[in-house]
């Protein structure tokens, strides 16, 4: 079952790579860099944009100086330890993170934020509830003045702007991350959106200054995951020249890479796949880009 709408709503505006809308940043190909230890942040507002999805909003002047490089970036996110409203975190020191002796280490996830404010100083991050796990029973629980850490930004994406035709795909997970590209597309841009979802409640506004549609398809079976983005990319007409992203269920990703890959003969630098978690891991690799 699928739903398709159309939008165009003037919304807000490594490894060595062929050319094409994936090249890796120079701050992602850097070697020894010594990472900063992350930014304390306090939770400003909590809400439920869809029953699955609690969206954080975080602040304070731990966000001073940040920036979101570029779309689809993420941030590791340190939870408390249950019972805590706030995470232990490392100072930095001379030969780099120190933590402080006998706390508990932080649960550490990866995430994409969904928006950042830099005026008001505040992040976005949505949390997908899919089941048990640190992450989302934080998220069910989060109150305002809560506090966590985040790391980063990071991710080698790169949006190039000479790509004017975009086909993006995802399921929920990808819901941030889709949102964000949205936003960045100008105005001659060009975008065919397919989500997957478990049912029409979990069908969100995806604005774009880009021409957009929207096309949300509903999964046949509760844990049938990537099913319906599969046949969507078998039914795909991708032009010459178009930009490829899809992001769901580290499974479901490869199948759909080997068909645009191996069947449609894509070329490789046009189609940026990412894994953003596996059935039954509780903490699969941010660096899955589905190229095994």
């Amino acid at each position: 079952m699928k739903s398709q709408i159309s939008v165009s709503d003037g919304g807000p505006s490594g490894r060595e790579a062929a050319p094409g809308p994936m090249a890796p940043r120079q701050d992602e190909r850097g070697r020894g860099r010594r990472r900063p230890p992350p930014r304390r942040v306090e939770v400003v507002s909590v809400s439920s944009p869809a029953p699955r999805l609690v969206s954080v909003v975080v602040g304070g002047e731990g966000l001073r100086g940040f920036s979101v490089p570029a779309p689809t970036s993420h941030v590791k996110v340190f939870l408390p330890a249950p019972g805590d409203d706030a995470p232990a975190l490392p100072e930095l020191g001379p030969d780099g993170p120190v933590w402080p002796e006998a706390a508990p280490r932080p649960v550490v996830r990866t995430y994409t934020p969904r928006s950042f404010d830099e005026g008001a100083c505040t992040l976005e991050v949505q949390f997908v509830l899919h089941g048990a796990g640190p992450a989302s029973e934080w998220a069910q629980q989060a109150r305002v003045g809560d506090q966590l850490g985040l790391g980063g930004p990071g991710g080698r994406f790169s949006l190039d702007p000479t790509v004017r035709r975009w086909w993006v795909a995802g399921d929920e997970s990808a819901l941030p991350a889709i949102g964000t590209l949205l936003d960045a597309l100008p105005p001659s841009a060009t975008a065919e959106v397919h989500v997957e979802v478990d049912g029409p409640d979990d069908e969100l506004p995806l604005a774009s200054a880009a021409q957009t549609t929207v096309t949300w398809h509903h999964r046949r079976a509760p844990d049938l995951w990537g099913a319906e983005l599969y046949e969507a990319a078998r039914g795909a007409a991708i032009a010459e020249g178009t930009g490829v992203w899809v992001a769901c269920e580290a499974a479901a990703v490869r199948r759909v890479r080997a068909h645009l890959l191996a069947e449609r003969h894509l070329p490789a630098g046009s189609v940026v796949t990412r894994g953003y978690w596996r059935l039954g891991a509780p903490d699969h690799p941010d660096h899955d880009y589905g190229e095994d």
